[in-house]
């Protein structure tokens, strides 16, 4: 009797969790036709770092927020440290091996990597200063900070876009007739349907990923528990990878479309990192100083110490591979080898799976 329960709890979580991932993916499908669409308009670059970073990261942004206004703020910090050594590693494996082989319709040699040097400035002075200013704790000063951060790459990337753009229309009008200025002002028209199109696919990819990732996630987590799955691979190996699905699964899609897609996932996946060092970190702070009062200070432990060590060292060591101008198959076995080691390392820190 107890068996046919078990298989039958089994069945449901297999068939939940099978349907929230199709819910996901299509959610993703329609989030990188919009982003890649709009990134024809406001540039691959801006697209990435923002719109489809800030869409793939809401139901991390919900869970940070929850899980500090509820006291939980070693499982708010912890998602955010989880997310940037997985996607830093792992991801970018995954998104450079479809983007060079014969899985995307146009494989690139390499993947452009030298115009997003601001975003990898950024994105290590965010992580070396989050790993700093941890050292006392996270408090209300630091909380301002983060969200000062986030707003200064926002303006950067508002201010970039907008030079690339009069860049543009400068190279354009250099050579245009008035008959060709007419013409092609009549064609921007016809793709205005497509840009609305593009608008709408992005906002219900949006939705669909606000609403389906916390499900799936909860989903997965009830069924590895139920084929008996440790509570530590759960922690460390399941629970990130199924946070960051929306992402994961945004960033395949986008690099199968040749060069322009590869350009918006790599924007994303430094986007999303560095949200995640300045705005899931303020609103972790903000959602402490909601439960614990003004002064709440989310303390700095072990464990915590540990997880904020490792991932910044290897934020860092995936950061120097991309200072050059284009990154291959090589540099992505690497950062999936380095995935795996830090693995291993997470499997010899301390583990309290509570994170309180």
């Amino acid at each position: 009797m107890n068996s046919t329960l078990t298989s039958n709890s089994l069945a449901e979580n297999l068939l939940t969790m099978l349907l929230w991932l199709a819910e996901l993916t299509g959610a993703s499908f329609l989030l990188s036709y919009g982003a890649e669409h709009l990134s024809k308009k406001y540039g691959a670059k801006f697209v990435g770092r923002t719109l489809l970073s800030i869409a793939t990261t809401l139901p991390e942004i919900a869970i940070v927020v929850y899980a500090a206004a509820d006291g939980l703020y070693g499982t708010a910090i912890g998602a955010g440290l989880g997310s940037n050594l997985l996607m830093m590693t792992l991801g970018l494996a995954i998104m450079i091996l479809i983007a060079t082989t014969r899985l995307s319709k146009a494989p690139l040699k390499g993947v452009d990597v030298a115009t997003f040097k601001m975003d990898k400035i950024f994105l290590l002075a965010t992580a070396v200063i989050s790993a700093i200013l941890f050292i006392d704790g996270y408090n209300f000063i630091d909380g301002f900070i983060f969200a000062g951060m986030f707003g200064a790459y926002l303006t950067m990337a508002l201010l970039e876009m907008r030079t690339d753009k009069v860049k543009k229309e400068e190279a354009h009008a250099a050579d245009l007739h008035k008959v060709v200025k007419v013409s092609e002002g009549l064609s921007e028209r016809r793709p205005s349907n497509q840009m609305i199109k593009a608008m709408l696919a992005f906002g219900v990819g949006t939705v669909g990923i606000f609403f389906g990732a916390s499900p799936f996630i909860e989903s997965l987590k009830g069924f590895s528990l139920e084929v008996g799955v440790s509570v530590i691979i759960l922690a460390v190996i399941i629970s990130p990878i199924a946070g960051e699905m929306p992402e994961k699964i945004s960033m395949m899609l986008l690099a199968r479309k040749g060069a322009a897609g590869a350009s918006i996932a790599v924007a994303n996946v430094l986007g999303s990192k560095i949200l995640n060092n300045t705005l899931l970190l303020a609103v972790a702070v903000f959602g402490a100083m909601y439960h614990g009062g003004f002064n709440a200070n989310i303390a700095l432990n072990p464990i915590l110490e540990y997880q904020m060590i490792l991932v910044t060292v290897v934020t860092i060591g995936a950061l120097m591979m991309m200072f050059k101008k284009e990154i291959g198959l090589k540099v992505g076995i690497v950062l999936a080898a380095m995935y795996i080691i830090s693995l291993f390392i997470q499997f010899l820190l301390p583990q309290d799976l509570t994170l309180h």
